[in-house]
């Protein structure tokens, strides 16, 4: 099967590409690294794709990788260069049977909740959020005009080796022993292992549908802290709650501290997704992320 992997150099994409190969898919990638197959910044130049049976759409910019705060990036990055895409895709001899687009649970605009489901409206606060919602929706026209399968991922947290943003920079400081948990760490997140997903995208051709993909344990930020601390024989220190409000009140009279109120009590709320839909419709069985990945 030949497939067009989009975003194939980020952390996602490349093990995406690395499942697809290894499940003995011919992987075309595009992008605009020089190492892509089909040189292309997708907005420029349009090229002549290639014919092929399934697209899997990762480029994108994430929330953590911008510090804009009108959306525009963002609007541009996720969403017009997803109608650019499908445009170069309506140009080629023929479409491919599926579309694989990598979303994210930030469409619900949810700060806390426990086994948020697809039935949930979405409701994004975040410019990331909304520019990931407005693409999907034009997806989800697009497909239906040009009778295509779409299957939307909703992803959370992404681990792995080497990850970006926030678990990197936790990484970072606890193999620097000079990370503090905030307060007792109890509040559960929704996590996935990257190769996971790469593997479940691997098998998605003639998939239709829309599903939240986690590893379905969501663990604590205090599990996850320790298993990274115990990988670099480090000791967490931790941070009681009344130092945690202090700083917090702090945060809330100075708009470029770290913590504020908001921020502080986000950190005792757990903020998980159900993944049963991915489970009993498309058979994903994935793995705990804790004991299952390499921070290096």
């Amino acid at each position: 099967m030949k497939v067009l992997v989009t975003g194939f150099s980020g952390f996602l994409g490349s093990s995406v590409v690395k499942s697809l190969v290894a499940h003995g898919n011919d992987v075309v990638t595009i992008g605009r690294s020089r190492e892509a197959n089909i040189v292309w910044d997708f907005f420029h130049n349009e090229p002549s794709l290639p014919t092929s049976d399934m697209i899997v759409h990762c480029a994108g910019l994430a929330h953590l990788n911008t510090k804009s705060g009108n959306g525009d990036e963002f609007i541009k990055v996720n969403f017009e260069a997803t109608v650019n895409l499908c445009n170069a895709l309506g140009k080629s001899e023929k479409l491919p049977s599926t579309f694989v687009f990598v979303s994210s649970v930030a469409v619900y605009g949810i700060d806390m909740g426990d086994n948020i489901s697809e039935s949930t409206k979405p409701n994004p606060s975040s410019p990331y959020g909304k520019s990931k919602l407005k693409a999907e929706q034009f997806l989800l026209e697009w497909v239906k005009t040009h009778n295509v399968q779409l299957f939307i991922l909703r992803l959370p947290l992404i681990v792995g080796a080497n990850p970006p943003g926030n678990l990197g920079a936790m990484i970072k400081a606890i193999r620097g022993g000079y990370y503090f948990r905030m307060g007792k760490g109890l509040a559960k997140r929704s996590m996935v292992l990257a190769s996971d997903v790469g593997d479940f995208i691997a098998v998605s051709a003639n998939r239709n549908g829309l599903v939240n993909v986690t590893d379905g344990f969501h663990p604590s930020l205090f599990e996850i802290e320790n298993f990274i601390a115990s990988f670099y024989e480090r000791k967490i220190f931790s941070l009681p709650k009344f130092v945690l409000n202090l700083l917090g009140l702090i945060g809330d009279l100075i708009p470029f501290f770290p913590l504020n109120t908001y921020r502080v009590n986000k950190l005792s709320q757990n903020l998980t997704f159900s993944d049963n839909l991915a489970r009993k419709s498309f058979g994903w069985n994935p793995r705990q992320v804790i004991g299952n990945f390499n921070p290096e």
